[in-house]
């Protein structure tokens, strides 16, 4: 399980989560933009458009497993656990065609328990990935005191749109968090690049 990479490097990774807003505009930006994302998707929120995803596939982007719908995964059974994991899993390959190599918890809840480790490994990520900040509307949530972002970051959005965001678009938030990020002197880089095989 980890939050971070080490690594000297002055870059983050970003990360999207759920996929409930697929905002066609958000394709265009990553694709003018060459910005690489890691996208950890729910089977039953993506499921009716499975497609959308794929065009940010197609720019390089990984999917990894973020469950089928959802569950805050501590108030759920092994047995549930582990076929959020392995059914998502399931899904997701099949779609996409490549298995995905990490799984998030919806929430971060239930990371790094007996139950939930085990329901991974036996489903095939190989690790468990949270984040060291969260974006918000128009700036980050921290971790640290400081308030400030450190070589190796992992930042955490969502696919979200104006009903979630108080009316603005995906490409509002993005961009503003892309220049939260420029304005500490860091570049965004592309975290599968970055990890070889971390261990769950």
């Amino acid at each position: 399980m980890f939050s971070e990479v080490k690594t000297t490097d002055k870059v983050v990774f970003l990360t999207i989560d759920d996929g409930a807003e697929k905002d066609p505009r958000f394709v265009e930006m990553l694709t003018d933009l060459k910005v690489p994302v890691s996208m950890f998707l729910t089977r039953d929120i993506v499921k009716d458009d499975y497609g959308y995803f794929k065009r940010l596939q197609a720019l390089g982007n990984h999917v990894h497993n973020h469950t089928t719908d959802h569950a805050q995964l501590s108030r759920v059974a092994p047995e549930r656990q582990r076929s959020e994991v392995c059914d998502a899993q399931a899904a997701l390959t099949r779609e996409y065609g490549t298995a995905p190599l990490l799984f998030r918890p919806p929430y971060g809840d239930g990371a790094n328990t007996p139950a939930l480790n085990s329901a991974v490994q036996q489903c095939g990520p190989k690790a468990i990935v949270l984040w060291r900040e969260s974006m918000q509307i128009h700036d980050m949530q921290y971790q640290a005191a400081d308030k400030r972002l450190r070589p190796g970051d992992i930042v955490l959005a969502h696919f979200r749109g104006p009903k979630d965001l108080k009316g603005e678009t995906m490409t509002q938030m993005f961009g503003e968090l892309l220049a939260r990020i420029q304005e500490q002197g860091f570049a965004v880089a592309r975290l599968e690049d970055y990890i070889e095989t971390p261990a769950a």
